[in-house]
């Protein structure tokens, strides 16, 4: 393979757990709740899917924020909309706190790598195979690559937000072969959805899809990215 591209959350990285974020976000704006509360709240949060990259809304999304809800990925303006719409279904001690907290999952601290994310974006540059980061996103996942010191092993971002349109749009894969100067039939797709990173197929590349795992779950997920590289 000439090139891999990457899915971001599910695939490299994983978002902090609903009550991980949730603490956080208390704590930084003075606010406090119960154990007992934090923990229904945290599970509320998470059935009406608030957290971005964490679990889809497990009931059903409101009537005013459904509309939002199926392109949120093109924009910053419809990805806040839609995840704070969301949030605004669960009662919380300050309503601005679901602003805070749309803030707070896009902090590096809110994320970590795979164990093996490292090891394997390392192995492909060190081969000489160019890898780049395609996600369907509503902000700058950037400072996130380069926090956690991962941003020199990648060769290109091709974010949905940036371009107004979504995995699986094949467009979004075909600029990323474009920016890394590979030919789609050499390149491989790495991702965790298999309808949105199915998309890569269109156009002739590989996939390899991993599971969507807590990162003490997944240690060795994507290895089998290096032999299937080359």
């Amino acid at each position: 393979m000439a090139a891999v591209l990457f899915d971001f959350s599910g695939t490299l990285f994983r978002i902090e757990s609903t009550e991980s974020w949730l603490r956080a976000v208390l704590a930084d704006s003075d606010v406090s709740l119960s154990e007992p509360e934090l923990t229904r709240t945290a599970k509320e949060l998470e059935a009406v899917g608030a957290l971005p990259g964490g679990a889809l809304p497990s009931v059903p999304v409101p009537d005013g924020v459904a509309p939002q809800w199926g392109i949120r990925d093109q924009s910053s303006e419809l990805h806040r909309a839609a995840y704070t719409g969301v949030s605004r279904q669960v009662a919380l001690p300050d309503p601005a706190l679901h602003d805070r907290l749309y803030d707070r999952h896009m902090s590096p601290a809110a994320w970590r790598p795979y164990p093996d994310t490292a090891e394997v974006l390392g192995a492909l540059r060190e081969r000489g195979v160019a890898v780049g980061v395609v996600s369907n996103i509503g902000w700058d996942l950037r400072p996130v690559f380069r926090d956690h010191g991962l941003d020199p092993y990648i060769g290109a971002y091709v974010l949905s937000y940036e371009h107004g349109i979504q995995k699986p749009d094949p467009r979004l894969f075909a600029t990323a072969c474009d920016v890394l100067g590979a030919d789609p039939r050499d390149t491989l797709m790495v991702g965790d959805d298999r309808r949105a990173d199915g998309g890569a197929a269109a156009l002739g590349c590989g996939l390899h899809f991993v599971d969507h795992l807590p990162v003490t779950e997944r240690p060795d997920g994507l290895r089998p990215v290096l032999d299937l590289a080359g």
